[in-house]
């Protein structure tokens, strides 16, 4: 009994929690996120289980309680009906109370109404997953006292914890404050870091809240997606369908006029283009300010310098107030930016009809181009190639 059936070594303690925890993990990110929120894939039945039954054991999770607490994150992001936005409640509370944030939510019915349409209602769910849901819990601190001992009572309690702190606490928290970001959601989305290996793939959480329906989290070539490997396993083998991932932004030869192969490449990657703006357009022209700037006005500048491509719904009222202190004394810098705001303003109006939004696109290249703004000018000519190609689906 103190040491287990399996009698390990100190290594072979802490590299069983840490493949534990993996597993708990893996069964988030693909079958909760990934398969039951934004239905991105299919899984074999018995995959599914497997996973369900694990988060019994390793996390009394219900699968309606995570997937409609997420889907209201998704639909009211950064507002004040987000059940956990640190832009809204402070990343303090978000990280260290993350996991309260998760339960006080899904206490409310109304949520899971509206929200957990889909998920799981057999037997098994209603009777044992979430009639006796602690008692899975307590069937997993028997097992790993049984094979690792007293040593299973240390790794039982990392994994109660694991899932609250690095999915309730870190991803939203610091996946909504700090990181870098390949596109400019009206979020505050980051990606943390470009190596998605620890919590599998969701450390990536600017590229999921830019396509939610993906079930690929990672886009450049050098950020690793661990559960997007998961998945093209699973799939080679016949154990998982991929339904969709994120489509390519190709730029082909420049066309001479603005067509609807363009426009409907630029609202697909809407924010991506808003991101190449950013560093295309933005970016060179505050460069060349700063260089002129004297010391104060560079200051400004620098702190203006993620105010300019940030959605204006982010910018609370001192954000906005330094942004046009830049922007009244940089005649540049204003027409850039406005032509930024006039670019969103195409997508935002989808419903117009294609003929008119294209018709606006086609007026926004001709003045871009007319604005005597090389860069601007030169990002406009660039745009007339844009086409949008569907990625692969599968590995």
């Amino acid at each position: 009994m103190l040491y287990g059936l399996l009698d390990l070594s100190l290594w072979g303690y802490i590299i069983s929690a840490l493949l534990l925890t993996h597993v708990t993990i893996a069964s988030i990110t693909i079958f909760l996120h990934r398969h039951q929120a934004h239905r991105a894939l299919d899984l074999h039945p018995m995959v599914s289980h497997f996973f369900r039954f694990w988060l019994w054991l390793t996390t009394a999770t219900n699968t309606k309680e995570w997937v409609a607490v997420h889907r209201k994150h998704h639909a009211k992001c950064e507002t004040r009906e987000d059940p956990h936005s640190p832009q809204v409640l402070g990343l303090n509370k978000v990280l260290w109370q993350g996991a309260f944030l998760y339960h006080r939510e899904a206490k409310d019915t109304n949520s899971l109404d509206t929200y957990g349409k889909g998920t799981p209602e057999d037997w098994v769910e209603r009777v044992l997953y979430t009639r006796f849901n602690v008692l899975g819990v307590v069937l997993m601190l028997v097992i790993d006292i049984v094979l690792f001992g007293l040593a299973g009572i240390l790794i039982w309690v990392t994994q109660m914890v694991w899932m609250p702190f690095w999915a309730a606490g870190v991803i939203n928290g610091i996946g909504h404050d700090w990181g870098y970001r390949n596109h400019e959601c009206p979020d505050a989305s980051t990606n943390i870091i470009p190596w998605g290996v620890v919590i599998g793939g969701e450390e990536l959480h600017n590229n999921h809240h830019a396509y939610s329906s993906s079930a690929k989290f990672s886009s450049k070539w050098w950020e690793v997606d661990m559960g997007w490997l998961y998945i093209c396993l699973l799939e080679r083998i016949g154990l998982a369908r991929v339904k969709k991932v994120a489509p390519k932004l190709v730029i082909g030869p420049t066309k001479p006029m603005v067509d609807m192969e363009t426009l409907h490449a630029v609202l697909t990657h809407r924010f991506q283009v808003t991101w190449r703006y950013g560093k295309e357009v933005l970016a060179p022209v505050l460069r060349e300010e700063l260089h002129e700037a004297d010391p104060a006005g560079r200051r400004l500048l620098k702190r203006a310098r993620k105010l300019l491509v940030r959605d204006e719904s982010l910018l609370d009222e001192v954000s906005r107030s330094v942004l046009e202190t830049v922007l009244r004394g940089s005649q540049s810098l204003k027409t850039v930016y406005s032509h930024k705001l006039r670019l969103q303003e195409i997508w935002k109006g989808s419903n117009l009809g294609q003929e008119s939004l294209l018709h606006a696109l086609q007026e926004w290249c001709g003045q871009a181009e007319a604005a005597g703004i090389e860069v601007l000018r030169d990002f406009a000519f660039r745009l007339r190639g844009y086409v949008r190609q569907m990625a692969e689906i599968g590995p």
